[in-house]
């Protein structure tokens, strides 16, 4: 009998699924069901929890219910609001632009340098402008890696310099140079007012006013970089969350190879 339902179900599912009509999904295909938190310059009153619902119902929630109002101080409530998301995405119709080199192993990636370059990469990155986290550039250069992903510094055939956090751009093309750096890396964790997206055009814009653009493999990261992004930017490529030193450096390597830069 429980076989029977299952197979039921699951057939429910298959019919009633329509990517190009994608909705949240919560207790039910198709229900729309999603939570959202925010916070209002209100008090934590009726009025407050109406304003919540409203504001819910215009970025298309149907039903909304305050499901936790929280006051922070006494004009100021976060609220949890459940509800039904009346809009939906053609999942078929979308297509977003990301680095396609199959990521290689750190061994991998020595043998390639070896293979095609025939000397150590050379590879500095920073936190720069005025961000003071260096927890992303860490991550990649580091020795220890992160989540089981070696750093840059580890491996045989890359030179990494990570020269820390609230690096001016103007000091990290000119220790670029003098390290005779074959790619920049560049993290940005602070994202408040796109202060991310002005630090790194202004890094650009500083490689392209001293002819310096063409001679580095330029890579930005961060929680909220894409690879989309970043060439719209004007760098290389681009790397988000999830994403470690053996990401980075297979595509650094294989593009200097494709640029001709490996010479």
């Amino acid at each position: 009998m429980s076989s029977g339902l299952y197979n039921t179900s699951a057939r429910n599912f298959d019919t009633t699924l329509d990517l190009t009509h994608l909705r949240a999904y919560g207790d039910t295909m198709n229900d729309g069901k999603v939570q959202m938190s925010f916070t209002l310059p209100v008090k934590n009153d009726d009025k407050g929890q109406e304003a919540a619902k409203q504001l819910a119902k215009k970025m298309g929630i149907d039903d909304p219910n305050v499901v936790h109002a929280q006051s922070l101080d006494k004009e100021f409530t976060f609220y949890i609001v459940y509800g039904s998301c009346s809009h939906s995405v053609d999942y078929t119709e979308i297509h977003v632009q990301a680095v396609e080199e199959e990521t290689m192993s750190m061994e991998e990636v020595n043998d390639y340098i070896r293979e095609n370059i025939g000397r150590k990469v050379v590879m500095v990155g920073a936190s720069t402008g005025t961000d003071a986290h260096t927890v992303g550039i860490d991550a990649i250069m580091n020795r220890k890696g992160f989540a089981g992903h070696y750093g840059l510094e580890r491996y045989e055939m890359i030179e990494a310099y990570n020269l820390g956090a609230q690096v001016p751009n103007e000091e990290f093309v000119q220790k670029a140079v003098e390290l005779n750096a074959d790619v920049l890396l560049v993290s940005q964790t602070v994202t408040q007012k796109d202060i991310h997206i002005q630090n790194l055009t202004e890094l650009i814009e500083l490689l392209e006013a001293e002819g310096l653009r063409s001679k580095f493999i330029v890579i930005c990261g961060g929680p909220r970089i894409s690879h989309e992004l970043a060439k719209e930017l004007g760098y290389d490529a681009g790397f988000g969350q999830h994403k470690y030193a053996d990401d980075v450096a297979t595509f650094a390597v294989t593009e200097m190879v494709k640029r001709g830069l490996n010479k």
